[in-house]
């Protein structure tokens, strides 16, 4: 629903208008704020669509006021029939557009009826237990007569009334004989639509264009790949050029369609996945040829094989000099990924992307993948899917980017996205064309929610206005209670609760100072096997922890565990807002100790590792009886004389020790706080240097 003012804002046309419009129609409805229902817009939609009368009366209007508030004089004569020469061609454009779109309206509200709810389908097998149920409930619900469930209650030695509330379990037992499945009404609650899969008839099922994701390394190509692709293989239908609407679009190569959706990097893809959406059908690796795999390369490749979907390997710039494929392609196999040449799983295509040589090869492969996969929807049932973007126009309120992942969405169809919800109330494909339906794997941008929603948020359509407006409600106040409620991801502490719950498989992420150490505990505990529960290793490599990591265990419910490495202030904040657990060591065997005793549920009390504060070293002073002292800064917390102290130089540890000394302006003293300067020598150690950081900690028993 929506009042009549909005509604004369959103087709362009004065208020008296559109309460002349009503009042000739039949509608209730007097005063600007009156609220027009469903029917009432599509009566005023196709009243004032297919009415190109009004548009050319209401246009000449404009231009008339125009030329009178220019006082034109009467030598403009001239003019004034050029412009309206003009004026008639765009009004014959735009009723002609008008027309074809209000006949499209009118041909898919025939077919309304036609689409199939979300909801959990609900058969005769089953029945929805609810708080405080009685046995005159569960006999109405069963279909039985309440004295028949009495009666059986009686046999068992339970005695009760038909007023008497009954126990989800007892409740159970009893549809036993009546081969009926009792479930929570949680369980079937739709407002819950992203926690339920969607099942669909196998013959109701089409195939859809599978939806591709490019990531790589900064500079390998992938945006003159995805622009090279865009301009040689649009979709029928775009005039003028390349008009980039939105950042998820769809080329056409064979007759067939393939959804690109362009994101900001491999990190923005996982932040989206550790939200639950799973938008990705397949992923392409681009690597350039004259540089080779490079660190985003590798984490492109982790984001990727977490996600769990195929890939394909672009090797781009084959044309520049010291470009060496096959370098390439071997190194890539140390990852996992072997070209199908040699014998491997993975389709590999060389290209040049700023030419467009190979790139007819690489979308064949794409879709020779997506016929082995047999990406398939059904069309007929409302839409459910992914917000891609999203952002506020100042004058259209909400614009959202849509990727319909099945059924099908259409214009005015009412939705909720994420917390938000409305009615869709414009929609254009990607060339900025007005459509009146949107099929699976097709991104839209629409307009018509209350609130903006964010990128990751699914959307599901629904039958009636008030249906969406009472889940989106629903679905804001329990987004709030999650938001006050502490984090979910996984700990090490919390391991044996998850096993016992069912995880079979744990996923870490190391990070260690050298090769050697990473691939040691990365071995150690791969090898570790507990009542059928293994560890997965998801990204093993060296050097300081990253906000990468960070993002990629969100979204895959990983632990972090650092080798010799240590988090900066920043990153440990970030895990924190994350729900993210990092775990430091020093010594391989602790680290298999306590993630076995973590999978055993035996972790005992321990002691705890309290930063009490950092220190950066600016100067180097020497002193023959002293050695050297670090003229430092204290940048967070407190430095505290005789405590332990580790030195960090480029987030590597690279040795633990104990604070020998603290000096303030010459004077011994016990601690020194945040923002002040201080000299400060380590024992037995002095390969100190300017930019290390001296972090000083104390270990605090602790119960786990």
């Amino acid at each position: 629903m929506m009042s009549v003012l909005e509604y004369a804002l959103d087709v362009n046309k004065k208020v008296e208008e559109i309460l002349e419009k009503c009042k000739e129609l039949g509608i209730d409805a007097r005063l600007e704020e009156d609220m027009l229902d469903e029917d009432a817009i599509v009566e005023l939609d196709n009243a004032l669509v297919l009415n190109p009368i009004d548009e050319d009366e209401a246009l000449e209007d404009r231009v008339e006021e125009i030329v009178e508030s220019k006082k034109i004089d009467a030598d403009n004569t001239i003019k004034k029939q050029k412009i309206g020469k003009k004026k008639d061609n765009v009004s014959n454009k735009v009723n002609k557009s008008k027309k074809d779109l209000a006949k499209k309206k009118k041909e898919m509200y025939k077919n309304k009826e036609k689409l199939v709810s979300n909801a959990p389908v609900q058969n005769d097998k089953v029945v929805v237990y609810k708080e405080g149920m009685t046995i005159d409930d569960l006999a109405n619900a069963i279909g039985v007569s309440t004295a028949d469930l009495i009666k059986k209650l009686f046999l068992q030695g339970v005695i009760v009334t038909k007023n008497n509330s009954i126990a989800f379990d007892t409740a159970e037992i009893l549809l036993l004989d009546y081969d009926k499945e009792l479930k929570r009404e949680e369980e079937v609650n739709v407002a819950n639509f992203e926690e339920f899969e969607v099942v669909d008839d196998e013959k109701n099922l089409q195939p859809r264009p599978p939806v591709v994701t490019i990531m790589g390394h900064v500079d390998h190509g992938k945006t003159t790949l995805l622009d090279t692709i865009r301009k040689s293989n649009v979709v029928e239908g775009e005039a003028g050029g390349i008009t980039q609407h939105i950042n998820a679009y769809q080329v056409k190569r064979n007759d067939k369609l393939i959804t690109f959706i362009d994101t900001p990097g491999h990190a923005a893809f996982t932040e989206m996945r550790a939200r639950g959406a799973q938008m990705t059908d397949i992923v392409i690796i681009i690597i350039a040829a004259d540089d080779g795999v490079m660190p985003q390369t590798k984490e492109a490749i982790d984001h990727a094989k977490a996600a769990g979907v195929p890939i394909i390997v672009a090797i781009n710039k084959i044309d520049k000099p010291g470009a060496n494929p096959d370098k390439i392609m071997t190194e890539l196999t140390e990852y996992g990924l072997t070209p199908e040449e040699w014998g491997g799983d993975t389709l590999f295509n060389k290209i040049i992307a700023t030419t467009g040589e190979g790139i007819d090869d690489l979308l064949e492969n794409i879709l020779l993948v997506a016929e082995m996969q047999e990406y398939k929807a059904n069309p007929n049932r409302y839409a459910i899917g992914t917000v891609v973007e999203s952002r506020l126009d100042k004058h259209l309120g909400p614009v959202v980017t849509l990727l319909i992942q099945n059924g099908t969405l259409r214009l005015g169809d009412p939705i909720v996205v994420g917390t938000a919800y409305g009615k869709v109330r414009t929609m254009k494909n990607s060339n900025n064309e007005e459509q009146v339906e949107a099929l699976p794997s097709m991104p839209v941008e629409i307009t018509g929610l209350n609130d903006t929603p964010v990128a990751g948020d699914k959307f599901m359509a629904f039958e009636t206005e008030k249906q969406a407006r009472s889940i989106g409600e629903e679905r804001r106040i329990k987004a709030r209670q999650r938001e006050n409620a502490s984090k979910n991801a996984v700990s090490l502490d919390d391991l044996f609760n998850k096993i016992k719950s069912g995880i079979k498989e744990i996923n870490v992420i190391v990070k260690a100072d050298v090769n050697g150490s990473a691939e040691a505990v990365k071995n150690s505990l791969e090898k570790l096997e507990i009542e059928d529960v293994r560890v997965r290793v998801i990204r093993s490599s060296v050097g300081a922890i990253t906000e990468s990591d960070v993002v990629l265990a969100k979204a895959s419910d990983a632990i972090i565990i650092g080798f010799n490495v240590r988090p900066s202030n920043d990153i440990k904040e970030s895990a924190k807002e994350h729900g993210v657990d990092i775990r430091l060591y020093n010594i391989i065997y602790k680290v298999v100790e306590e993630m076995e005793a973590a999978m055993k549920g035996m972790l005992e009390p321990v002691y705890e590792e309290k930063v009490l504060g950092t220190a950066d070293i600016k100067q180097i002073f020497k002193f023959s009886k002293v050695g050297l002292i670090a003229g430092s800064y204290v940048t967070s917390g407190i430095i505290k004389n005789g405590s332990k102290a580790r030195i960090i130089r480029d987030g590597i540890v690279i040795y633990d020790g104990v604070i020998n000394s603290l000096q303030r302006e010459k004077d011994s003293v016990k601690e020194v706080k945040k923002g002040l300067e201080c000299g400060i020598t380590i024992e037995n150690y002095n390969d100190i240097k300017v930019g290390d950081t001296i972090e000083s900690y104390e270990m605090v028993e602790i119960e786990r």
